[in-house]
């Protein structure tokens, strides 16, 4: 099969859904299919053709962290994106690329199959300020109905979380199939991480053999919600010397985060690494005596999975991106406060073969997040989408593209 991404962000982006593309594009490789990126130039207002299977469009910062937005219909490009002969194309965004994505599929006739990676409404305040919110989150929600329901074959999302956003908020009447974000669990597994490098770190980070590492992966932002894990370090602290909370990670506000450790005067047990490169961040987990986030914002939170793959006990707040994968006190815990974020830290803190227990009880249920049995279920939804493909064409999209090429039409040959 011959399968195009169209995707805004790809490495040398560092993120969640970054990271679920690399997967998925390197898992269908290995099933013997052909993969095709169209994303954005990470840094330059130009055009970059990497080999004959990536094309990289010039986009505009956004003001979101590092993100960039394309064009909908760069010229450029679409006589290259022809000669691919798609099967299908998958979009992984709404905007930008995601819009591209769904002009060609209706131009070439080619199924397009979405994946829905981000809770829009969690991120609204980025763009209004804490001002208009409502009226915007009503926005917000309308575009993302239109974008995953008049344009798009086949939808997918990460969690149940997703699922019921579009079945019982958004009334979304078609197919949504819930399919967990796949990852190379190999990748993370202790007995394949070179421990010298990882002795090597704790020196770096003046951790010895007898701390104990709450460790954080993320973007450092107010959806993260890092200052709910800083300020509830404060006491464990005062009770545990030897605890100490390892951010992974950087993002807006960081330096927020830096004077409030300050202040607290506890930075002799919060170490701040900033951008960790992607193959790289294994070496962390291996550093950790548990993982820990209290961000409601995930669709899925693909870290949790990689601490489960490395054996790690993950301490989790209650919500539904984590109670899919998580089993409370089998293979991690979840709290809903900060009582009981706190307890769960003292009781494997206390506990070193519940904490061993639960770290193997978690690398035993990452098997179902591997990359390639991912690949097999997306595949699926390929297939329904191909099949389906001759279905009537819904929504503008037609018109819009009639309008865009002044009513020249393109052929599939």
């Amino acid at each position: 099969m011959r399968i195009g991404i169209f995707t805004d962000t790809y490495p040398p982006y560092i993120n969640g859904v970054s990271t679920s593309i690399i997967m998925l594009e390197r898992a269908l490789q290995k099933l013997g299919h052909q993969v095709y990126i169209v994303t954005v130039n990470p840094t330059k207002m130009s055009y970059n053709y990497e080999s004959d299977r990536i094309i990289r469009l010039p986009g505009i910062p956004i003001g979101i962290y590092d993100y960039r937005l394309s064009s909908v219909y760069p010229l450029r490009v679409i006589k290259k994106i022809k000669r691919w002969n798609l099967d299908v194309i998958h979009s992984q965004t709404e905007f930008g690329v995601g819009t591209f994505a769904r002009i060609i599929a209706n131009q070439f006739d080619i199924p397009l199959v979405h994946t829905y990676h981000t809770m829009y409404e969690d991120y609204v305040h980025y763009i209004t300020k804490g001002y208009f919110d409502g009226p915007s989150k009503k926005i917000v929600e309308y575009l993302t109905k239109f974008y995953c329901d008049k344009t798009t074959s086949e939808l997918i999302v990460p969690t149940k979380k997703t699922y019921d956003l579009f079945k019982q908020k958004y009334k979304y009447a078609r197919n949504v199939h819930i399919i967990p974000t796949g990852i190379e669990i190999e990748r993370f597994y202790k007995e394949n991480i070179n421990q010298n490098e990882v002795e090597h770190l704790k020196k770096k980070y003046n951790i010895t053999p007898n701390d104990f590492i709450i460790l954080f992966v993320g973007r450092l932002a107010e959806e993260k919600n890092v200052e709910f894990l800083i300020n509830n370090h404060i006491p464990l602290v005062k009770k545990y010397k030897n605890v100490k909370l390892l951010i992974i990670g950087d993002g807006p506000d960081i330096e927020k985060y830096k004077m409030l450790v300050q202040k607290s005067k506890i930075t002799n047990n919060v170490i701040f690494t900033g951008k960790v490169p992607w193959e790289e961040i294994p070496k962390y987990y291996a550093m950790a005596s548990v993982f820990a986030t209290a961000s409601t914002s995930e669709t899925q939170g693909l870290t949790v999975i990689e601490a489960m793959a490395a054996s790690l006990c993950v301490v989790a707040i209650n919500d539904e991106a984590f109670n899919s994968v998580i089993i409370n006190n089998l293979n991690g815990m979840i709290f809903n406060n900060k009582n009981e974020y706190r307890k769960c830290i003292e009781t494997l803190f206390n506990n070193h073969d519940l904490l061993a227990k639960i770290g193997m009880q978690a690398r035993t249920s990452s098997l179902t997040y591997s990359s390639k049995y991912f690949a097999q279920r997306v595949l699926d939804v390929y297939k329904c989408a191909i099949i389906g493909s001759d279905k009537k064409k819904r929504g503008f999209f037609p018109k819009f593209v009639d309008t865009l090429k002044g009513g020249i039409k393109w052929g599939r040959n």
